[in-house]
Parts: structure tokens; C-alpha cells; sequence
């Protein structure tokens, strides 16, 4: 998974680079594991920061004084294709045709395709093992058919209209066409979230434009008229104009749920669903989940979250089996999010340095524990034992995702079935595995009810971690095992030899 952002200050004077900061910060989140930010001053010089690490140690100010102009891109990553290497920090670059910048979202899953027809047929050079990359040539190829010196908005549609038929998967794109402007684009299912707004320039006439993953950055920095770009649809910002087109109309749109369940902040919209209130929903649906198992034999005390995505559910679980709800673990805030770590033993040791439990809240208590989901079941299981370890008399566990049993193709690191503490696994042996006294799933349809219910035009979701149906439709087992290989964690450590990306120059 992965943050996103593009900025067009209608002030040329003015620099991006500040608030493409600001909106990383505001997106790490979505990604831990590398960032970057590539600006366009005059002329159409392009200046560059990016590398491995959190926000706050790849930018420094000297770094950030470098970054010249009024337009930008920005990313952060997680790896869920390729490797954690430094040469794949996004944004990516081509400097032909035009000098075409590109911060991806999502994952193809016709990679291979496309690999073998950019070195066969276009002669294209790839450079690292990034679908981002990929996505970025194929984009550049289909504007290097215009051998024009200089191109339009048309050309632009024509580009990413043969990108549509070429490219298949999840993806969410902000991009940056040197001295041109900002272009953003969703894949024709809207698997993954972006969207757009725009302000009133403080400094001179004209708007400000704005591409992100989540509505949030947009409110932070105050944009109004605010909304999403719809599936299959370009949005194109040049220094004169905003034009837009949705080139692909699929007869579903599927946004990915575990945006709602795990990945998105809680005040973020995403596809008009605002994503606190679908989470309280679910607090309720799974609530009576724990009744009807429970039954006449309820008999918790206490309602303690997971921090941080699972409070709102939790909140309102409590507040439905009338069940105090009490903040159990405090949180060390300056550790990453376990589930995007890489490696498993990483996963293992950071649940202990960034959670500690509370004795008072737990001492000769039975305790129902609430999180968004159990993916690997490493986290949960240390979680638990920390709560019988300062004297929980029971551990109930109650998750308000169902049970993920498949692995994602879309952009979410959990790929391999083996991975998966719930895959060939009732939920029993789910609640032996992690060492609780029982778990509770919520059940799929309450979960789709629980987002539906703030959008209802929105008919269907990807849902593929939940029941294996993925939506592009070209999912293999094929490529399911090849996929597993390629993301193994051994896949991820760093190749010997891996240096600095070669193109724009890092500042250091």
C-alpha cells in the first residue's frame, strides 16, 4: 500500500515543495518503508529527494530547500512488488517523451506482459523490478506515438486510454508532465482511492490544484469542492485549464474494503464513505456477532481496542453490549504499523516496543479485545499473551473484518497463503493459534452493509481477501504462486549491488 500526492500552485512564483511535504506526513500511514518528492521549477528543470526510510529522515532542510517550483509529486511506499531496495523509492521518472514523472498506488497483475512487450516491441529500458515502473513506460510509449514537439490534452487522453487496455490490476496514479501540469488517474474498477480538489490561490489569481490518496490531506491543507476521481477517469491540471474524462466505464466499481477496515485515517472519505462512521457501523454488526455466540453465557467485562484503527469499532461494540470500554495499551507512536512491516520477525519484535499493557485495566478480568482484522496472526498473538502476561482472566479476541483467507493482488502485503493464520483454518483453530479463548469474525455481508450504508450506489467491493473473488478477472493460480515467490520476505531483502537509482540526482 502506498500514499500519493500532486500539487499545481497557480503562483509559479510560490514553491510545492512544503505541502508535498505535509501531505507525506499526513500519508505515512499508507507507507513506511521509502519516500519521495520530485518538483518542477522553470523550464521544466526537475529536482528530486527520495530514498528508504520514514519522512522525517529522508527530508531534510537542505534537501527540502533544493526542491524548486511550483508543481510536484510525492510517495510513500511500502514494498509490495520488487524489493524494499533504494532504486525503487517513488516517484519514478522517463525523461522521454517530454520528462514524464509518476507516483503510483496499487499493483498490475499482468506484469510480466507488459515487461516482455516494453524490452521486446517498445525497446524500452526498465531499471528495477517495480511494477510502478512499468506502469510509467507504458504510459510514456503511448505518448511517444504523438512525434509531436509538443503535446495537448488530447494527446495526453489518447495516452492513458491505450494505458487502460494495456495495463490490468489496481492503480491510482498522480503524475507530472514537465512544464505542462499534474495529470491523476484511478484504474476502471476504483480499487484504489484518489482524489482531487482545489483552492483559491493566497497569492495571486487563479486555483491551486490538488491530487491525493485521501480526502484528509486535501482538508489539512484547505481545499474545498473536493472529490473523487471516478474510476476510469483522467483528470489533467495545466497551467491554463482543469480537463477531465472518464475514458472507462466498467459495469461495477469495487473499491478495495480493507480501505474502510484497516488503511485509510478515520477522517478520510473515500468514494463518498466516510471512513469513522463505516467503522463504527461495524462496530455494531460485530457487537451482535459476540451476543449471538455468547449468548446467555456472556460474561466480559471489559472492552479494550487494539490502537488505533480498531477504536471506533470498539467504541461502539461496548457501547451496544453495554460493556465499559477502557483504553487497556498505550501506544508508542514512533513505531511503524506492524502489518506493513517487512519480514516477519521484524513484525514479531516491534508488537512488544510499540504496545504495553496496562495491569489495571486487565488484573482478574475477562477481556474482549477488538481489532480491524488478523491477518499473519503474529500481532494478535503477542497482544493476547501481553494481556494474560498482567492477569486477563479471559482473552475473547473479536476482529471487524471477516476472516482473510486469500491472498491481495491489488496492492496489500499478504500474499502468500501459508502467511495467513485463517487460511484451512475454522475459527477455533484461529482462536488456538493466536492463544485466545475464542474469536469472533465479522460476518462478510455486515461488513459490505457497514460501507454501503453511507454510499448505496456503490453495489459491490473487492473483496478478494475475504472470499478469493478477484475482480479483474485474471487472477491465476499461476500468477498466485508466482506472486507468492516474488513478495516472499526473503524476496525483499535488499540485492547485493543495489545502489542509488540511476536518473535525477539525490540530494544529499
Amino acid at each position: 500500500m502506498c500514499g500519493i500526492s500532486a500539487l499545481l500552485l497557480a503562483d509559479s512564483s510560490q514553491a510545492a515543495v512544503s505541502e508535498l511535504l505535509e501531505s507525506l506526513g499526513l500519508l505515512q500511514h499508507r507507507g513506511q518503508d521509502a519516500a519521495g518528492i520530485v518538483t518542477c521549477g522553470h523550464k521544466g528543470r526537475l529536482f528530486q529527494c527520495k530514498g528508504n526510510g520514514m519522512v522525517r529522515d529522508v527530508f531534510t532542510p537542505q534537501r527540502l530547500m533544493a526542491l524548486a517550483g511550483n508543481m510536484g509529486v510525492a510517495h510513500v511506499r511500502y514494498p509490495t512488488a520488487g524489493t524494499p531496495a533504494d532504486s525503487e523509492a517513488q516517484p519514478f521518472y522517463v525523461n522521454s517523451p517530454y520528462g514524464i514523472v509518476m507516483a503510483h498506488n496499487g499493483n498490475l497483475t499482468n506484469d510480466s506482459e507488459l515487461r516482455h512487450f516494453l524490452d521486446y516491441d517498445a525497446h524500452r529500458h526498465i531499471n528495477t523490478d517495480s511494477d510502478s515502473e512499468l506502469l510509467l513506460n507504458i504510459f510514456a510509449n503511448n505518448l511517444q506515438k504523438t512525434g509531436k514537439f509538443r503535446i495537448n490534452e488530447q494527446d495526453i487522453f489518447s495516452a492513458a486510454a491505450g494505458l487502460y487496455g494495456e495495463c490490468r490490476g489496481a492503480y491510482a496514479v498522480a503524475a507530472m508532465l514537465a512544464g505542462f501540469g499534474i495529470i491523476g488517474f484511478r484504474d476502471p474498477h476504483g480499487i484504489r482511492p484518489l482524489v482531487f480538489g482545489r483552492r483559491k490561490s493566497s497569492t495571486g489569481p487563479g486555483y491551486d490544484y490538488m491530487f491525493a490518496s485521501e480526502s484528509v490531506v486535501l482538508d489539512a491543507l484547505d481545499f474545498t469542492d473536493i472529490e473523487d476521481v471516478q474510476p476510469g477517469e483522467v483528470v489533467i491540471v495545466s497551467k491554463t485549464a482543469v480537463t477531465r474524462r472518464r475514458l472507462v466505464v466498467e459495469e461495477r466499481i469495487t473499491p478495495c474494503i480493507f480501505e474502510y477496515v484497516y488503511f485509510a485515517r478515520p477522517d478520510s472519505t473515500i468514494d463518498g464513505i466516510p471512513v469513522y462512521n463505516a467503522r463504527l457501523d461495524m462496530g455494531v454488526k460485530l457487537a451482535s456477532k459476540v451476543r449471538q455466540a455468547l449468548g446467555d453465557s456472556m460474561d466480559i467485562d471489559v472492552v479494550i481496542p487494539v490502537p488505533d484503527t480498531s477504536r471506533a469499532a470498539a467504541l461502539q461494540l461496548s457501547h451496544e453490549l453495554g460493556l465499559p470500554y477502557r483504553e487497556g495499551f498505550n501506544k508508542n507512536r514512533y513505531v511503524g504499523r506492524t502489518f506493513i512491516m517487512p519480514g516477519q520477525e521484524m513484525r514479531r519484535k516491534n508488537v512488544r516496543r510499540k504496545l504495553n499493557a496496562m495491569p489495571t485495566e486487565f488484573k482478574g478480568l475477562n477481556v474482549l479485545l477488538v481489532d480491524d482484522s488478523i491477518v499473519r496472526g503474529t500481532t494478535s498473538q503477542e497482544i493476547i499473551q501481553m494481556a494474560r502476561d498482567v492477569g486477563a482472566r479471559k482473552v475473547y479476541f473479536a476482529s471487524a473484518a471477516p476472516a482473510i483467507r486469500f491472498p491481495n493482488v491489488y496492492g496489500i502485503d499478504m500474499p502468500s497463503i501459508d502467511e495467513l493464520v485463517a487460511s484451512g483454518r475454522s475459527d477455533d483453530d484461529v482462536a488456538g493459534a493466536i492463544g485466545a479463548d475464542m474469536v469472533f469474525f465479522q460476518d462478510l455481508d455486515d461488513l459490505i452493509a457497514s460501507c454501503r450504508a453511507f454510499n448505496p450506489r456503490i453495489a459491490a467491493f473487492d473483496t478478494s481477501v475475504f472470499d478469493g473473488k478477484y475482480v479483474t478477472g485474471d487472477v491465476t493460480a499461476e500468477y498466485l504462486h508466482k506472486l507468492e515467490m516474488r513478495r516472499s520476505d526473503a524476496a525483499k531483502q535488499k540485492k547485493p549491488g543495489d545502489g542509488e537509482v540511476i536518473g535525477l540526482h539525490n540530494y544529499k
